[in-house]
């Protein structure tokens, strides 16, 4: 089984910046890719930003050029770094494991919410 806990949500203001970190442990066999997901009310979830084993990146349209994903392998744990905060950003903001290996599954956290004042 493996474990993802989030941190760094919370209330700010339009215009402000949030960084959000998951650490990922367990039984975890392959690097796979980690990212960020996010479910605004009565909304479907999100991609917000992955990065794979590789360090390729994906980011949604409405993040890019205020978001910045990144990882440190060796510690599996994810960052997301949230510039310019909009009110439309808030949501609750999930962690994602994606392992390769013996198969591929998707592992969640539990989600920390992220609220974003005008």
């Amino acid at each position: 089984q493996v474990q993802l806990v989030e941190s760094g949500g919370g209330l700010v203001q339009a215009g402000g910046s949030l960084r959000l970190s998951c650490a990922a442990s367990g039984s975890i066999f392959s690097v796979g890719s980690m990212g960020w997901y996010r479910q605004g009310p009565e909304k479907q979830r999100d991609l917000v930003a992955t990065m794979s084993s590789s360090g390729n990146t994906k980011y949604a349209d409405s993040v890019k050029g205020r978001f910045t994903i990144s990882r440190d392998i060796a510690k599996m744990t994810v960052h997301l770094q949230m510039n310019r905060l909009k009110p439309e950003d808030t949501a609750v903001y999930y962690c994602s494991y994606t392992r390769t290996w013996p198969s591929n599954y998707d592992y969640w956290g539990q989600g920390t919410q992220v609220t974003v004042s005008t």
